[in-house]
């Protein structure tokens, strides 16, 4: 019997919260060599020298190298890199951005590699940095001189004259979606050693085995084969760590060149400007209604921060161009999008990666539009809503959507929120003046997951003594994969969940992967699983039958998980150990590998509702509730799933009110640890409040879709929709995020000025 879509506790969590995992930093060996990078401390420079010598004879020093002492392939390009941009192993001729290495120390002990860094003077001759994103598309100042310009993508869709005929409103705004900095638990770490039979061993901290081996193989010009990658626990990745970063290839060629094991893990100053950002795209946006509300024509253009070396985040864009119109019938739209280079840290995916850029862009634009038109901003979304008979649907930007509800989950957040209420009590609290004014704050969102399909593998294995393996080409940075793995194998096979082995990150094991990013893992990864399940379960019955003497049909997986029986005669049930003698005298096995390949993406989708109360004399925000209700389809665990909205809740919150990645006019980082980039406790958050709503796919077998991204991407505009909303009656348009006191409160004095 299936206990899908039960609430089952997570099987990773005991070993995590008592033993502890087992993560990268914490892999060594007896005589492991320590790994140190030495960075730019400058934005923008030409190397005129690189001295070390005096680290070199510190005592405890092994080697330190620099660009010229490697002897690795050139770096194959990455999704977004052009050739006269791309991205040294280690900076020789001119360093582009604060954090960039520019040599490499192997030491026997971390504080003598951190000694021996300071010895190394690298004598810089600076540059003029460029750091402004609209300076960047001058092309006055450039990154790259060989480039001769900063623009590294476009996107431009041709100009409509008649976007906004039939408007007789048109409203507009800039809106900067500011950087971020990933800031997981757990930051970079690598461990690389040599082994017995001629091999190279590594673990990393990433999202994406198979990619690191290939990029070990490819830099050492060596046959993937040789290379062998084992994923730990990882404590968090957001995307970040779906990119192979040239530290993580340049310890194992230490590695390798010196014959000895060598570990690295880097600081968290390290990580905040050498693990690469997100978001860092700047809108400008006009919507286009009649005085009814109904929407008439939508431009977008989007100026997109790509850092020091053009790497996914340039390419963004496409993904905010996909989504544009979010969940509303736009008739018109115009899009257009640049990404240019900057002396700053290279930007790729973080958690939403270009969607949730397109979601804050039109929420922020409906609210305004409500508020030009004096319509509730409830009552303006519904009216230009996809209905849910609409479905498959197909939006002007030609982007397929699966299926959806849209009005019916942004009614069930309204409903459990009691808007109407929290509406009455906004009245009252302007009517007395109140120096605590309350704002609510709604989205009404679809993403995009799987955003480019590609196949992933699964594999399931049933052993002789009625255990199970299973292999999966993605895995965890969190999300739980291995209970949710094995609910699938033991819904299928009746195998009980503790005999179920789940096997993920191991090269040598699972032979091929694509990762885990995309909110991708369950709709291909988990699909894949299943129906290897479902096929091992075939030949199971086929073997079974021939024992038991029944038909194939008639046999069913023993209530007691030890091997098959004949439906509605339990007595008569043949072990796993029987069934794989049998299947070896037929010649057959019980272990079946499948690539499950997507055709098409999925739209998960939902709406949100925060309610702020800010304190009119300081600016002061708090956030008192976040009810959320995200429709990601067929749900198979509800436990992990809400664990899912509540990280993405909690970052998309982070965004609307804390952080920001800020850089001075030289290129210096100013927000380079946690005293000064403001992530947020579980004290500056409420209890979440989560509706659910269940609209599947068809796009599987499973009619999952994504979850991984959703929380933060509805979550975001909902609460700076909610702080304008708080302070609309004082004049207050539109405040830019994260909305700190700070400026908050000079947009109250700025309207007030104004109103004067």
């Amino acid at each position: 019997m299936s206990f899908l879509g039960n609430r089952v506790v997570r099987r990773e969590d005991a070993k995590l919260l008592t033993t502890g995992g087992t993560f990268s930093g914490d892999i060594s060996e007896p005589d492991a060599l320590f790994a140190h990078f030495v960075t730019s401390t400058i934005a923008h420079a030409r190397i005129a020298s690189i001295e070390t010598s005096d680290a070199k004879s510190l005592d405890g020093v092994v080697a330190v190298f620099v660009a010229e002492d490697l002897d690795l392939s050139e770096r194959s390009p990455e999704i977004g890199n052009l050739p006269t941009m791309m991205r040294p192993w280690l900076a020789s001729d001119v360093v582009r951005f604060v954090g960039e290495p520019v040599a490499l120390i192997i030491a026997n002990s971390p504080y003598v590699a951190y000694d021996a860094a300071e010895r190394v003077f690298v004598d810089y001759e600076p540059l003029e940095p460029l750091v402004d994103l609209e300076r960047a598309l001058q092309g006055d100042l450039v990154v790259h001189h060989d480039a001769g310009t900063n623009v590294c993508f476009v996107m431009d869709d041709p100009d409509d004259p008649s976007l906004f005929e039939g408007a007789e409103v048109v409203v507009s705004q800039r809106i900067m979606n500011q950087r971020l900095a990933p800031s997981s638990i757990e930051p970079r770490a690598t461990y690389a050693a040599p082994t017995a039979d001629g091999r190279l061993l590594v673990y990393s901290s990433t999202q994406v085995p198979h990619s690191v081996r290939d990029a070990v193989a490819a830099g050492l010009n060596l046959d993937p084969a040789m290379v062998h990658v084992k994923l730990p626990d990882v404590g968090g990745g957001f995307g970040a760590k779906a990119t192979v970063y040239q530290e993580e290839v340049l310890v194992a060629w230490a590695a390798y060149k010196l014959g000895s094991p060598v570990r690295w893990s880097e600081s968290r100053s390290q990580s905040m400007v050498g693990l690469a950002h997100g978001r860092g795209q700047l809108q400008n946006l006009e919507l286009g209604a009649t005085k009814e509300g109904m929407l008439v024509g939508y431009r977008i253009s989007v100026l997109q921060h790509a850092g020091a070396y053009p790497a996914l985040g340039a390419i963004l864009p496409f993904a905010t161009r996909m989504m544009a119109t979010g969940t509303y019938l736009i008739p018109k739209v115009n899009f257009r999008a640049t990404a240019v280079t900057t002396n700053t840290t290279p930007l790729v995916a973080y958690r939403g990666a270009g969607r949730p850029e397109a979601t804050a862009a039109i929420e922020r634009m409906f609210d305004i539009l409500a508020a030009e038109l004096d319509i509730d901003p409830v009552e303006i979304r519904r009216r230009n809503l996809v209905g849910k008979d609409e479905f498959p649907y197909t939006t002007t930007m030609g982007t397929s959507y699966d299926a959806g509800d849209y009005l019916g989950a942004l009614d069930k957040v309204c409903e459990a929120a009691d808007y109407r209420g929290l509406r009455e009590l906004q009245k009252q609290r302007r009517a007395s003046g109140d120096r605590y004014q309350i704002g609510i704050g709604v989205t009404s969102y679809v993403e995009i997951t799987n955003v480019v399909p590609t196949p992933e593998f699964g594999g399931v294995e049933v052993r002789s003594d009625g255990s199970a393996l299973v292999r999966s080409g993605t895995g965890p940075t969190g999300q739980g994969h291995a209970t949710t793995w094995s609910m699938l194998v033991s819904s299928t096979l009746g195998i009980p969940m503790e005999k179920i082995e789940v096997v993920f990150g191991d090269t040598d094991v699972v032979p091929r992967g694509v990762g885990t990013f995309g909110s991708r893992s369950l709709q291909v990864g988990g699909v894949a699983v299943f129906e290897a399940a479902e096929s091992v379960l075939d030949k199971a019955k086929m073997v079974a039958s021939e024992i038991l003497e029944t038909a194939p049909e008639d046999v069913v997986p023993a209530s007691d998980g030890s091997g098959m029986s004949v439906a509605g005669t339990p007595t008569a049930t043949v072990t796993w150990a029987r069934i794989h003698d049998k299947a070896s005298e037929m010649g057959e096995n019980l272990s079946v590998e499948i690539d499950f390949g997507a055709q098409m993406p999925t739209f998960p989708f939902g709406a949100h509702l925060a309610v702020v109360e800010v304190d009119t004399e300081t600016g002061k925000v708090r956030l008192d509730k976040m009810v959320a209700c995200d429709d990601a389809g067929t749900i198979i665990n509800p436990l992990t799933a809400d664990g899912q909205i509540h990280g993405g809740l909690a970052q998309g919150i982070a965004q609307a009110l804390f952080e920001e990645f800020v850089y001075d006019a030289d290129g210096n980082p100013l927000t380079s640890n946690f005293a000064d980039y403001s992530v947020p406790s579980a004290a500056e958050m409420p209890s979440f409040q989560i509706t659910h709503q269940v609209t599947p796919t068809d796009r599987n077998p499973l009619g999952v879709k994504g979850i991984g991204e959703s929380g933060t991407i509805g979550s975001t505009p909902a609460v700076q929709n909610a702080v304008v909303d708080a302070l609309s009656h004082l004049g207050v348009r539109h405040i830019d995020m994260p909305m700190t006191g700070e400026r908050v409160w000079s947009a109250i004095m700025a309207a007030k000025g104004a109103v004067r």
